[in-house]
Formats: C-alpha cells, structure tokens, sequence
C-alpha cells in the first residue's frame, strides 16, 4: 500500500512560526528527558522544504 502524503502550502511568516514551535517543542521534551527524534525529522523536513510559487488571484 502506498504512503499517504500531506501538502501543506506555507507563506513565510507561518513557516518561521513553524519552526519557532517546533523548537520550543523540542526543548520542552529535553527539559523532560524524552526522546526527540520525531521532532527532530520534522524540523529537518520543514527546512529542507522546497518553495513552490503560486499566483494567487483575489475575486
């Protein structure tokens, strides 16, 4: 079976707020000595995202 996967289309700023929580997400789980391997990936796929432009037409 294939994978599912989500798109999600991201302006700047609500990509730089992404980050920033999962940042602070991930010092909270190291205050609490779990493991943050998962969020870890996420911040690595956030960054490493391609940009796609998109025209955006207002009616």
């Amino acid at each position: 079976m294939r994978e599912k996967f989500n798109h999600l289309y991201l302006d700047s700023h609500e990509r730089k707020l992404l980050i920033r929580s999962l940042v602070e997400l991930k010092n909270q789980l190291i205050q609490q000595g779990r493991y943050t391997d998962c969020i870890d990936e996420l911040i690595f796929k956030v960054i490493n995202a391609p940009t796609k432009r998109m025209k955006i037409e207002y009616v």
